[in-house]
């Protein structure tokens, strides 16, 4: 009798289901709609709202000019106390960096993981990385790791140094995505960073350090017309 009375309200579940109206079509969202009036910020708005925003996830901020970062850097690296400094090599940064940083504590990332990871772990006090640029809304990076600049590199020492262009910062990601035309090929991971490492894991609590990187300098970097 169980059986029947389970049998026939199944039946009539499903009855019920087929003659039902289908269900109006729905398009995509208006995503260029939405994000357009999201933001419109000039540059200099655009700037403070990025440094406010990634120094309020307890990101170090330092504005800087395409002329004047290497000493920006070097000053960092004495305030930190920094003696191994790890870079990528054929990037944008690496002329600058050999030329600015002393070869003794200069690092190029030049090994396998499996051959460095024990020098990668215990040695290194910091790595610097070139940017895809950052977000404004929130506050973060985008990373694309490649072969010159492995992920480990931003993820491993517990100080990240990353360089960003002003004219590389855009409102949202929604932005980045459209202007950088992501659609037309992407790396095997794409990285986005907001803050150092922080976990909320342990009773709840934001913790900062927890894994990776303890802190995060962004050297944010203006063109000589931009300063």
């Amino acid at each position: 009798m169980k059986d029947a009375s389970i049998d026939t309200a199944r039946r009539a579940i499903f009855s019920r289901l087929r003659s039902a109206m289908p269900a109006e079509q729905v398009g995509p969202p208006n995503l260029d709609g939405y994000y357009a009036q999201s933001f419109t910020a000039s540059t200099a708005d655009r700037v403070a709202q990025f440094v406010e925003r990634a120094r309020g996830w307890q990101a170090e901020v330092i504005e800087t000019t395409l002329a004047d970062w290497p000493v920006a850097l070097l000053s960092v690296l004495e305030v930190k106390g920094v003696k191994r400094l790890l870079a990528g090599r054929d990037t944008e940064l690496s002329t600058s960096l050999a030329s600015t940083v002393g070869a003794e504590c200069l690092c190029w990332y030049d090994e396998s993981l499996d051959r460095f990871k024990a020098t990668l772990f215990a040695e290194m006090d910091a790595g610097i990385t070139t940017t895809r640029g950052g977000i404004v809304e929130t506050g973060s990076l985008i990373l694309w790791p490649n072969g010159n600049e492995p992920r480990t590199l931003s993820l491993v020492p517990p100080l990240h140094i990353a360089v960003v262009h002003v004219d590389q910062l855009h409102d949202t990601l929604y932005s980045a995505i459209l202007a950088q035309r992501w659609s037309e090929g992407l790396p095997t991971n794409a990285l986005l960073v907001t803050g150092p490492s922080k976990t909320a894991d342990i009773q709840r609590l934001l913790v900062y350090g927890a894994h990776g990187p303890k802190q995060l300098t962004i050297l944010l970097i203006r063109s000589e017309e931009q300063a």
